[in-house]
């Protein structure tokens, strides 16, 4: 297989047309591996290090998870916030409407949490702020030139920080994905999209690239485990 340049075949997730029981087994399996590889704490340790800088007692830290799945990111933060006595709002955005009824239905008891079908790229999203902007696993699903555009948004939409957790193209991290699904995924999109994600991912040097157009300057980026790409984006009001 050869990574040296991103792929751009087009997930079965990325169909927002997607829908019925292949997706629901997708995102709690998707939840499993996440938790499982150690992928939710790229997202988890710096919210949990910013929120209680930036909380305040008037009104609660906006936060908006792009690409939300099944809602869980927004769930642990949620938890964690309610045991630290952070007033939070979080808001998962996703293009695909069964997904985000998904994500409703698990999130019912967590009113601090809205779930909104919405298109990134839209006007109506571009007309909203936030304090916080999440993305996790996401902005692989997007080209160069589409994550330039997104960012450069975002900058002017996002008052304190944006943090990216997504995947570090690498022949062990595909070899070592496509095994895993092979033998213990239940989903045929899971066994053909994860493998395909690696592939679309990035090396550090695309990062840089993109960012550099993009304009962010104030920015860390960071290889975690496993085989994932930490960006954290400062930015101030």
């Amino acid at each position: 297989m050869n990574l040296s340049k991103r792929a751009s075949e087009v997930e079965i997730m990325d169909d927002l047309d997607c829908s019925g029981p292949v997706v629901d087994q997708t995102l709690r399996e998707l939840d499993i591996i996440n938790q499982w590889l150690g992928g939710n704490a790229v997202t988890l340790h710096p919210v949990k290090s910013l929120l209680p800088k930036i909380n305040s007692s008037s009104q609660p830290t906006i936060l908006v998870d792009l690409g939300c799945g099944s809602g869980d990111m927004l769930r642990r933060i949620a938890r964690w916030a309610r045991q630290e006595n952070i007033g939070m709002t979080g808001i998962g955005i996703d293009a695909n409407p069964n997904i985000i009824a998904y994500a409703r239905q698990a999130s019912s008891s967590f009113k601090e949490l809205d779930f909104q079908t919405l298109n990134i790229f839209s006007t109506e999203f571009q007309s909203m702020t936030f304090d916080v902007v999440l993305a996790t696993l996401f902005t692989h699903h997007f080209t160069h030139e589409e994550l330039v555009l997104m960012l450069t948004r975002l900058k002017k939409q996002t008052r304190k920080s944006i943090i990216i957790n997504d995947i570090h193209r690498h022949p062990l991290a595909y070899y070592s994905i496509r095994w895993l699904t092979t033998f213990f995924s239940r989903s045929d999109m899971v066994k053909f999209d994860a493998p395909l994600s690696v592939r679309r991912a990035f090396l550090k040097k695309e990062w840089e690239a993109i960012l550099k157009e993009a304009g962010v300057e104030n920015y860390q980026l960071r290889w975690r485990w496993a085989f994932r790409w930490q960006l954290i984006i400062h930015l101030s009001e």
